[in-house]
């Protein structure tokens, strides 16, 4: 770990020592002395210094609190960028100011749930689902309670969403633990012991807070608003349920873990599929990822599938049975379905076929790959492929190709055309509205529904409802439609024929072909990777290449030339939020960020929300970089916050102490 440099709250303490020794015997040219650097710490101190005097009380969660503090000096939207704080009452000695505020102290001697002022943990929720705004808090928020009973101190920070463009989220939350760290001694709470916590986009985002612990790349960004300097915006834990990251290679991974569930494509739109599925395979590769034993995990050309074999096939599939063997251990029989529970599946039968671009008319297609990386149409012509070696170079290094300026291609709304035929946005839902998550926290649960991402609907894969007295029953009606899954009622375990198959039965595809960047910039993450205006650009430099040539390629190509207001490439805001541009050894980005010590995933392992290999990859990056990771999938559970058993926060809760013993 990197050396943490004075809290701006221990700094303000000694600068007030000095100021005193300086009018008992100093010199007004002796205090003039103090270092520039000091200087300006100092006057950080100023602002970023919490007010002890203003505190409110909560008789409901018995906490004492403050809200609406600015937690930057230069705010790019004032309205979400402020944060609140929530302390367990015990934590202080109060004084009662007449006015209904409190002057407060830290009382050291107190405890609330095994924990004094000084090791409580500090737990900060990221309630962003589809990357979306997180609204300030205006005073008491009851989602604190269960944490602060728990002696946690709660900080509930507002945010940017992706209106604001990326790293806008991510830039405010670091600014605001920046804040509360600089108060170290001031407040309660233990400033090694930062966790985040959040679902969805939310999970991603904490994701990105873990493992991007005080990178340079962001540092521009914290200046830009005034964010305190001089201190740690690292976290010691990250909490992620069902996290929607690793976008830079999302949509490959969507097409080869589910790709094969999708019906009635179009050859051409098979042909995209195909070979965004085979880059995936080849950036897999790449990332030299290891199991437990050490054995390299790669995908390999399988006769069925594309690369559908391998170390690493063989690795993910036994997670899925693992998933399922949890099930079978947890569950008692005779079993009930519950609607959205563990086990109860609904219709996930989300081919993505109004994702079709492309005619069937043997013109400007490209049906599959040909053996040399190119893609040949029926035609005869080709349009450009991998070049060998898995990377896409583009201008400047920046991945993608064509010309500079303009978007090209079709406006913003409109659908591009390859002779003549339009994607349909059928069950694609809309952009606008919804674009703040509730800055009480409240977790209805229902995460697609509040995110406005894009999802298709259709007929396909199984549906479990009633009853099952035994487990033999439950499989039997996993096997409804062909039997892909095998008992052994002795053990008390299952193995799947294939992870195609179990996709198919449970996993299908919620989202059109470009699942993340889609084709017409509609998604959510076109609109995180755009220009802060609200509107959605292109940033995935595999689908750039494999597009260059058709409708879709200027609009591609333009777009990933395009940079920030402050002159950052889309490619680099990209691995700004790609937690394994820091885990993995081959990237860049390795050892240069401080990565959090404690991680908790879970996922809804039959999600059509985003690949399997997302969230296992993000464990298994962090696990080959040592750090202390607990992960599951679980069996019947889409995208919610899964787990096998129990309430997700109590769990939570219960893992952060076991973290912190």
């Amino acid at each position: 770990m990197r050396m943490r440099t004075l809290s701006v709250g221990a700094l303000a303490c000694a600068l007030a020592a000095g100021s005193l020794a300086g009018c008992q015997g100093g010199t007004f040219e002796e205090a003039a002395e103090v270092p520039a650097a000091e200087q300006k710490d100092a006057a950080t101190s100023l602002w970023s210094a919490v007010d002890m005097t203003a505190w409110n009380y909560s008789e409901e969660g018995d906490v004492y609190w403050q809200a609406g503090i600015s937690y930057c000096q230069n705010p790019a939207d004032a309205s979400y960028e402020t944060l609140g704080l929530y302390v367990p009452a015990a934590y202080f000695k109060a004084t009662d100011n007449g006015n209904g505020t409190y002057t407060c102290e830290i009382d050291p001697a107190a405890t609330v749930g095994g924990y004094t002022a000084s090791t409580a943990s500090v737990v900060l929720p990221v309630e962003t689902p589809g990357y979306m705004a997180m609204d300030a808090p205006a005073g008491y928020v009851s989602s604190a309670k269960q944490y602060t009973d728990a002696g946690f101190v709660y900080v509930y920070a507002g945010c940017r969403g992706r209106d604001a463009g990326a790293p806008a989220g991510v830039t405010d939350l670091k600014a605001a633990i920046r804040y509360v760290r600089s108060n170290e001694g001031v407040l309660p709470g233990a400033m090694d012991r930062i966790f985040s916590f959040g679902m969805s986009g939310g999970g991603a985002q904490s994701a990105v807070l873990g493992a991007s612990g005080d990178s340079a790349l962001y540092e521009p960004y914290l200046q830009a608003i005034g964010a305190v300097e001089g201190v740690s915006d690292a976290v010691n834990g990250a909490m992620c349920w069902c996290p929607v990251t690793s976008l830079d290679t999302a949509s490959e991974a969507y097409e080869w873990n589910m790709g094969s569930t999708r019906t009635d494509l179009s050859a051409e739109n098979q042909a995209l599929s195909d070979a965004m599925a085979e880059q995936f395979a080849l950036s897999l590769n790449a990332l030299g990822l290891t199991d437990e034993d050490g054995n390299v995990l790669t995908l390999v050309e399988s006769d069925e599938g594309v690369y559908q074999s391998g170390t690493y096939y063989d690795y993910l599939k036994k997670v899925i049975e693992g998933s399922l063997d949890n099930f079978l251990a947890d569950t008692t029989f005779p079993y009930t379905v519950q609607s959205g529970g563990k086990g109860g599946f609904g219709t996930f039968d989300d081919s993505g076929a109004g994702g079709d671009f492309g005619g069937s008319d043997g013109e400007g297609g490209f049906p599959g790959p040909d053996g040399d990386g190119d893609f040949a149409g029926p035609d005869g012509g080709t349009f450009p492929g991998p070049d060998g070696d898995g990377d896409f170079a583009g201008p400047d290094g920046q991945g993608g190709k064509g010309g500079n300026g303009g978007r090209g291609g079709a406006q913003k709304g409109d659908l591009p055309e390859i002779d003549g035929e339009k994607p349909t946005r059928d069950g694609m839902g809309g952009m606008g509205g919804g674009t703040t998550a509730d800055a009480q926290g409240a977790d209805d649960g229902d995460y697609a529904a509040r995110d406005n991402i894009a999802r298709t609907e259709n007929a396909g894969g199984i549906t479990l409802s009633g009853t099952y007295d035994t487990p033999q029953a439950y499989i039997d009606a996993l096997n409804a439609d062909g039997t892909w899954v095998t008992y052994d009622a002795e053990t008390n375990t299952a193995t799947i024929t294939s992870i195609a198959d179990f996709a198919n039965a449970l996993k299908c595809a919620s989202k059109s072909i470009g699942a993340f960047d889609a084709l017409d910039e509609s998604q959510g993450e076109n609109v995180l990777f755009g220009d802060g205006d609200g509107e959605g650009d292109h940033f995935d430099a595999t689908m750039a290449e494999l597009l260059h040539g058709t409708e879709y390629g200027d609009a591609y190509a333009s777009d990933l030339v395009r940079t920030d207001a402050l002159g950052t490439s889309v490619q680099t805001r990209l691995a700004m939020y790609s937690p394994l541009y820091y885990l993995v050894p081959s990237s860049e980005g390795y050892d240069t960020s401080e990565v959090a010590k404690f991680w908790r995933i879970r996922s809804g392992i039959n999600q059509g929300d985003t690949a399997l290999a997302t969230e296992v990859n993000l464990a298994l990056a962090l696990e080959n970089d040592g750090a202390d990771v607990d992960f599951e999938t679980v069996w019947g559970q889409a995208h919610v916050k899964a787990e096998r058993t129990g309430s997700a926060d109590e769990n939570f809760i219960a893992w952060v102490q076991e973290c912190c013993q």
